[in-house]
C-alpha cells in the first residue's frame, strides 16, 4: 500500500509534486505501440570508426598539461579553495538568517555537554573538548563544502585519540613546585614560559622540597593530543594534494557500521569507572577491553554508591527526554528539548551545594580554564611517534564527515567536493592543534539537529561557536564542580544510535555473505583486539571482499527472442529464448585484465562447454538449438528451422558491458582465437566501448589478434549468420 504521506527526501528539487509528474508521463504515452525498421548493411567497427571521424584521445603528457592549462582559471581556483566566497554572496538575511540562528543556538546547547564529555573521553580536560566547538568550526565554515554538518567532537574519534594518548603520554601534566616560587621569585615568570624552560629550571633548582620523579622525556596528555591533531591535519592535506578523496570509498558501509558499533563498546567500557566511581588500571595493546572489564568486575565491591546513583538518575532522565519529551515537544516547537544541558547544569548545582567531592568522594571534572587557549605550536618531536595512528584517525574521521555531508547534499541539492573536504579538515586540524584541540570530526546527532532546526549554511556554526566562546569566557569555571558520572551518563545515552546499528546486520545478510562477514569480523576484531588493529583487519577484509567480487564478475550465454529480432537475453534467466545455431554469444561484465583473465577464460570455457565440464548446460542448449534467420539487410527471411550440430563455428563475445581491458586481457583473447581456429571456429567481438576498442587496436599493433570487431551485437549475429549460410 503506498504511503500517503510523502517524505521530504522523495520530493523533487524543483518543488513539483510527484503525482503531477506521473500524470505528465501518463499523458505522454503513445496511443499505439511504436515500431521501427532499419535497412542497412552489416557494419564492422572499422567502418563505423572511419565514417564517424573518430579520433583516439591523446594521452601524452604534453597534451594532458595543455588541457590542464587551458581549463585553468585563477578566480575559479581561488573560490574553489575558499568555498564561502561562492555561497555567501547568495546568502539571504531575510530568508536564511533566522533558521541559522535557531540552529546555531540549539547546536551550542548540545556542544557544551558533548564537548566536555568527549574531551574527558579523549584523555584530556573538558576544556579541550569545548575548544573543539570553536577553532576547527570556524576554519571549516570558510573552507568546507557541506552546509549542514556540525564539526567538533565525536565519540569514535575521541576513543581513538584516547588510545594514542595512553600509549605515548607518561605524565598527566608538567608539575610545578610552588616552593620554587618562594625561593626564587625572579624565576616565577620562567616557570610558565615554555615546557622546556620549566623542566630545565626544575632540574637545576636546589630546594629541600622534592618533586615527584619524572621521566627523562615527560610527555603530557595535551602534548600528545595537539601533536596528533597536527599530524592528522598533515595527512589530510597530503590526501587532498594527491587527490585521494575517493579513498573513503574503501570503507564500505558494513565496515563503517561494524567499526562504529564496536567503538561504541570501547566508549562504554571506558565510562564504567566513572559510572561506578572506582579506579581501574589503564591497559594498552590488544584485548584491553577484556582486561578493563575484568578489573571493573573485581572492583565492583568498591563502588561509590553516590556516583552510581547519580549516573543512573542521569541515564533515566536522558531516556525520558529522548523517548518522551523530545518527540512530544518537537510537534509544538522548533527547539529540541536540551536534556543534556539540563543534566549537566543540574549535576553541577547538586555537586556544588551538596559538596559531593569532600563528603562523598565523587570524582569531578576538574578545572576548566577561563577564556580561550593561547596559540602554541605542538611538539614536533612527537609527530613521528603518532604518525601511524594519525593515518587511521584521518581516514575514519574523513569517512564520517563525507558520509554525513553527502547525505545532506543529496537531500538539499548541492555538491560536496571530496578533496576540498580533505583540505578543510587538514587546515582545521592544524589550526586546532595550535589551540589545544583534538582531531576534528563530525557529530551525527548534532548534524541532524542542525539541519532539522532550520540551519541552511555554516553561519549556524558561527552562531554556535560564538555562544561556546561566551561560555568559555564567562561561564566555564561554573562547571568545575560537575561530577564525571554525569558526563558518563550523557555519553552512554548518546551512544544508543550506534548500538542500534546492530539491526543493520539483517540488511547486510540479505545483500550477501561477504557484507555480513565484513560486519561481523570488523566488529569482533575491534571489540576483542583493539580499535586500530580491528580497523586494519576490517579494511583488509573489505578489500578482499571487493577483490572477490571483481574477480568473479557476471557472465552468461545469450539467446535470441524469436518474436523480437535483435533482442538477446540471458539463457539462464529467460526460459523462452533460443540459442543460435553453431553460434555462442557470451556476455561478460566487468574488467578483463591480468587479475581476471584466468576467471574469464574459465567462465567462457565452462559456458560454451569447450572443456567438456558443463554437460548440463550443453544439454539445455541442444533443446534450444534452433534458429530462424531474423533479417538480412533489414528484410525478414522466410525459411525452415535449422537444426545445429553439437559443435559451434562462431563465438561472439558481447563486450558492451566491458569497462576496461589491458594488454594481458588482449593476449587472453588472442589465445582463445587461436584455439578456436584450431577447432575450426572463429572469434567475433561485439560492441566494445571506445576505450576498449583503442586498447584492442593498440594490442594488434603489438602483434596480438587480429580481432574481428563489430559495432553492435546484432551486426555481429547477422554477420555470423551470413557466413554460416554462405
Amino acid at each position: 500500500m503506498p504511503n500517503e504521506k510523502e517524505s521530504p527526501e522523495s520530493k523533487p528539487l524543483n518543488g513539483n509534486n510527484n503525482n503531477n509528474n506521473c500524470k505528465i508521463v501518463a499523458q505522454s504515452k503513445p496511443k499505439f505501440q511504436p515500431k521501427y525498421s532499419i535497412h542497412r548493411d552489416v557494419l564492422t567497427h572499422e567502418v563505423v570508426i572511419k565514417d564517424t571521424g573518430y579520433g583516439a584521445r591523446d594521452k601524452s603528457i604534453p597534451s594532458s598539461l595543455r588541457r590542464c592549462w587551458q581549463g585553468w582559471s585563477f578566480f575559479s581556483l581561488f573560490t574553489g579553495i575558499i568555498p564561502i566566497l561562492q555561497w555567501l554572496p547568495q546568502y539571504s538575511l531575510r530568508r536564511d538568517l533566522v533558521g541559522d540562528i535557531i540552529a546555531g543556538f540549539t547546536v551550542a546547547i548540545m556542544n557544551i555537554p558533548h564537548g566536555m564529555a568527549y574531551g574527558l573521553l579523549a584523555g584530556v580536560s573538558a576544556g579541550n573538548g569545548l575548544y573543539m566547538a570553536v577553532f576547527p568550526v570556524l576554519v571549516y565554515m570558510f573552507l568546507g563544502t557541506s552546509k549542514h554538518i556540525s564539526i567538533g567532537t565525536f565519540a569514535v574519534a575521541s576513543m581513538m585519540t584516547r588510545k594514542v594518548v595512553y600509549t605515548y603520554a607518561n605524565v598527566e601534566d608538567h608539575p610545578v613546585d610552588t616552593t620554587l616560587t618562594t625561593l626564587a621569585p625572579a624565576s616565577a615568570d620562567l616557570l610558565g614560559a615554555t615546557t622546556a624552560t620549566t623542566m630545565l629550571l626544575l632540574q637545576n633548582a636546589t630546594t629541600t622540597t622534592a618533586l615527584p620523579l619524572l621521566p627523562d622525556n615527560p610527555i603530557t596528555h595535551v602534548e600528545v593530543v595537539t601533536a596528533l591533531a597536527l599530524t592528522v591535519g598533515i595527512v589530510n592535506l597530503l590526501m587532498s594534494f594527491f587527490r585521494l578523496g575517493t579513498l573513503a570509498s574503501l570503507l564500505s558501509e558494513p565496515l563503517v557500521n561494524g567499526f562504529t558499533t564496536a567503538a561504541a563498546c570501547h566508549v562504554v567500557s571506558a565510562q564504567l569507572k566513572d559510572v561506578l566511581g572506582i579506579e581501574v588500571s589503564r591497559h594498552k595493546g590488544a584485548f584491553k577491553i577484556i582486561y578493563t572489564l575484568i578489573d571493573v568486575v573485581k572492583n565492583v565491591p568498591q563502588t561509590n554508591l553516590v556516583s552510581f546513583g547519580i549516573c543512573m538518575g542521569v541515564i533515566t532522565f536522558m531516556i525520558i527526554c529522548n523517548e518522551c519529551l523530545k518527540p512530544c515537544l518537537s510537534k509544538r516547537c522548533r527547539f529540541p528539548f536540551p536534556g543534556e544541558l539540563f543534566a549537566v547544569i543540574g549535576g553541577t548545582l547538586i555537586s556544588k551545594y551538596c559538596q559531593l567531592k569532600p563528603n562523598f568522594d565523587v570524582n569531578l571534572v576538574g578545572t576548566i580554564p577561563n577564556g580561550l587557549p593561547a596559540l602554541a605550536l605542538p611538539r614536533l618531536d612527537l609527530v613521528p611517534m603518532v604518525a601511524m595512528d594519525s593515518i587511521a584517525i584521518a581516514i575514519v574521521t574523513y569517512s564520517i564527515i563525507m558520509s554525513m555531508g553527502l547525505t545532506f547534499a543529496k537531500k538539499h541539492g548541492y555538491e560536496v567536493r571530496a578533496n576540498q573536504e580533505l583540505f578543510a579538515m587538514g587546515v582545521g586540524n592544524i589550526v586546532g592543534g595550535c589551540f589545544s584541540c583534538l582531531p576534528m570530526a563530525c557529530s551525527l546527532s548534532r548534524s541532524v539537529i542542525q539541519e532539522q532546526t532550520g540551519g541552511v549554511s555554516q553561519i549556524a556554526s558561527l552562531v554556535s561557536a560564538s555562544l561556546v566562546v561566551a561560555t568559555l569566557v564567562w561561564i566555564g569555571p561554573f562547571f568545575n564542580s560537575l561530577p564525571r558520572c554525569v558526563l558518563a551518563g550523557v555519553i552512554i545515552v548518546a551512544l544508543k544510535p550506534m548500538f542500534m546499528q546492530v539491526k543493520q546486520l539483517k540488511k547486510f545478510s540479505k545483500q550477501g555473505k561477504l557484507e555480513m562477514f565484513t560486519w561481523i569480523s570488523t566488529f569482533l576484531c575491534v571489540v576483542l583486539i583493539d580499535i586500530d588493529i580491528g580497523l586494519l583487519i576490517g579494511v583488509c577484509i573489505s578489500l578482499l571482499a571487493l577483490y572477490i567480487k571483481g574477480l568473479k564478475p557476471y557472465s552468461c550465454l545469450l539467446g535470441y527472442m524469436p518474436e523480437a529480432p535483435g533482442i538477446y537475453m540471458d539463457m539462464n534467466q529467460h526460459r523462452n529464448v533460443m540459442q543460435l545455431p553453431e553460434t555462442h554469444i557470451f556476455r561478460y561484465c566487468g574488467s578483463l585484465n591480468f587479475a581476471t583473465s584466468m576467471f574469464f577464460r574459465r567462465a567462457l570455457y565452462d559456458a560454451i562447454g569447450l572443456d567438456g565440464s558443463n554437460k548440463k548446460r550443453i544439454s539445455v542448449a541442444k533443446d534450444k538449438d534452433t534458429y530462424m534467420p531474423v533479417s538480412q539487410n533489414g528484410k525478414n527471411v522466410n525459411g525452415q528451422l535449422v537444426e545445429s550440430t553439437n559443435g559451434f563455428r562462431f563465438l561472439i563475445l558481447d563486450f558492451s558491458m566491458l569497462g576496461h581491458i589491458d594488454v594481458a586481457g588482449c593476449s587472453t583473447l588472442t589465445d582463445i582465437s587461436k584455439e578456436l581456429k584450431a577447432r575450426g571456429g572463429r572469434l567475433l567481438l561485439a560492441s566494445p566501448v571506445d576505450r576498449v576498442y583503442d586498447t584492442l587496436v593498440h594490442s594488434m599493433a603489438l602483434s596480438e589478434g587480429p580481432f574481428e570487431i563489430f559495432p553492435t551485437l546484432h551486426d555481429t549475429v547477422e554477420y555470423a549468420n551470413a557466413c554460416r549460410t554462405a
